[in-house]
């Protein structure tokens, strides 16, 4: 396997390690909780919908936080922020453990369980969020432009790491004196673990951040991110993409155990087998197929929702388990494409002043999807085909949107400044575009 750190220039390695490591940590414990979820669910007796609710008034939480501490990370670096955000991660990780294994010794009712769950998973949406930003704005300011998909696409690698090692991982710590409750204990000590190293070994950034570059930048006031037509398009299709993901992931489990018509001890295995089958295709595009065939941005955001509707259509019709599996490694391997294509895009977009600004952005986008898993579930109880019937129809329109907006037919691996975005604003002024 390459060393993903050998492909950022102006960062080094040990640097580039830790870094990836806080995405493969935090992708590990929170893959490794929606694959034993399902399972915990219907163990203590809590409702198929409010399980996969448990996760959405978190990331609201994180949504909302990410562009706060983006602001935070230019103020006061990018450190700070990276070690606040594996400390949220590390502590509320821990105090749902406690909350699951109270549950599974019938201490609390069901909907008491659900309430304190739903409640502590919210200081990883708030403290959590401070990591993503900080880490995206970290490489991105230490990256040169033609090399920032591939840098991009190695962070988000991280992510697919992670989504690897927590499903397989977490049926190894389903211990006799802890059961389902285990997984949550091992990948807290795991955050506890790279937390000491991140203190000890993570330098600041070098760089400067927006406080110092607002002098040298353009006079007048700065755009929200929000309203900024260089990077709108960008969220628009991020927004998409991470919630048919992710709807796609909590409803996942449910589907295996429906299919196998198994108990739900024994469906947790076949569940991780999916997931990591899913999290290996998506390596492979992040890995594998973006450096070899030298993928620029406007590449990924095509062939990325391509690939993911045909294996959320191949889920949908799968008659047994092994094609559902299938479907979901294609479809995995789509968003694996799909993400860095946006990431990068939006990085690139932007100049360095804005870096931290767009990666916090991005990370609310990354944040607030999972609020509609919910939505799936149950549109998966009414009719068990619908939501990924529902995701390959968005992911249809948003091939569309790929070719009709001017900002992402023009998502190349260079920066686009302001005459860039200008041009992009008169192109779609001419076509009568959406944004």
């Amino acid at each position: 396997m390459p060393t993903p750190a050998a492909t950022t220039n102006g960062l080094p390695r040990s640097t580039f390690a830790l870094i990836f490591g806080v995405s493969v940590v935090t992708a590990m414990g929170n893959t490794g909780l929606i694959s034993v979820m399902p399972a915990i669910a219907r163990q203590i007796g809590i409702p198929d919908v409010l399980a996969a609710s448990v996760f959405s008034f978190s990331s609201l939480l994180w949504a909302i936080s990410s562009p706060f501490w983006a602001r935070a990370s230019d103020r006061r670096g990018r450190r700070p922020m990276i070690l606040i955000g594996m400390a949220g991660f590390t502590v509320s990780t821990l105090v749902c453990g406690l909350v699951v294994a109270a549950g599974l010794r019938h201490m609390a009712g069901p909907l008491t369980i659900f309430w304190l769950f739903f409640t502590l998973r919210a200081l990883n949406g708030v403290f959590g969020s401070a990591a993503n930003p900080a880490a995206q704005a970290y490489v991105a300011e230490h990256t040169a432009p033609q090399q920032r998909t591939r840098a991009m696409s190695n962070l988000a690698g991280g992510f697919g790491l992670g989504t690897v090692i927590g499903p397989f991982m977490a049926p190894l710590f389903v211990l006799p004196f802890v059961g389902l409750s285990g997984p949550l204990f091992g990948f807290a000590a795991i955050g506890v673990a790279m937390l000491g190293l991140l203190w000890r070994r993570l330098p600041e950034s070098q760089r400067r951040g927006a406080a110092d570059l607002a002098g040298e930048a353009a006079p007048g006031p700065r755009i929200p991110i929000w309203k900024d037509r260089r990077v709108i398009p960008f969220l628009i299709y991020g927004f998409l993409v991470a919630v048919c993901q992710s709807g796609q992931a909590q409803t996942l489990g449910f589907l295996i155990i429906d299919k196998l018509q198994i108990s739900p001890l024994q469906s947790h295995g076949f569940i991780a087998v999916a997931m990591m089958f899913g999290a290996v295709a998506g390596l492979l595009a992040q890995w594998g197929l973006i450096p070899m065939f030298e993928m620029t941005p406007r590449q990924l955001l095509r062939w990325g929702v391509a690939v993911a509707a045909g294996g959320n259509l191949i889920v949908a019709l799968a008659p047994d388990y092994w094609t559902a599996v299938a479907g979901f490694a294609v479809s995995s391997l789509g968003f694996g494409l799909a993400r860095p294509g946006f990431t990068a895009g939006a990085s690139l977009a932007v100049d360095e002043v804005d870096q931290a600004r767009a990666a916090g952005a991005i990370g609310a986008v990354n944040g607030v999807n999972v609020v509609f898993a919910p939505l799936f579930v149950l549109a998966y109880k009414g009719y068990a085909p619908s939501p990924f019937l529902a995701s390959a129809v968005v992911m249809a329109l948003l091939i569309a949107y790929c070719f009709r907006n001017p900002q992402l037919r023009a998502a190349d691996p260079r920066p686009a400044g302001p005459g860039v975005a200008a041009q992009a604003t008169l192109e779609r002024s001419d076509e009568g575009g959406a944004p």
